[in-house]
């Protein structure tokens, strides 16, 4: 887990969050820049469970491995889950769908390096 993917991450989420937001307010369905951002938020989060996976091949481990491998599929599921309910979503709230799992993907990040970086003392 890296602290500058992490905050890329939750940069990332944030903007696509204000994106359904504005979106949802403005009475928009999504449109290609909340797929594209939902598209870079989830290989942000590809990367970072790629680094997590081959840091725990090479021995490093976090103290609560069971939680943070669920956080870690958790998270890689959320802007999937979100993307395919707000295509399915025919009012204006899909904004609102991709604003909520952007969200949720941001704080779980942040989650995820917290339980990295616990010595479980």
């Amino acid at each position: 887990m890296t602290l500058p993917l992490v905050v890329a991450t939750t940069v990332v989420a944030g903007v696509l969050t204000l994106l359904g937001l504005a979106s949802t307010l403005a009475g928009r369905r999504i449109g290609l820049l909340h797929l594209s951002g939902a598209g870079l938020l989830e290989a942000l989060l590809v990367l970072q469970a790629g680094i997590a996976a081959v840091a725990m091949a090479g021995g490093t481990t976090p103290a609560d491995s069971p939680t943070f491998l669920g956080y870690l599929v958790g998270v890689l599921l959320v802007p999937v889950a979100g993307v395919l309910w707000a295509r399915a979503e025919p009012s204006r709230w899909a904004g609102t769908v991709i604003a909520v799992a952007a969200a949720t993907a941001g704080v779980m990040v942040w989650r995820l390096l917290q339980l990295w970086e616990a010595t479980g003392a």
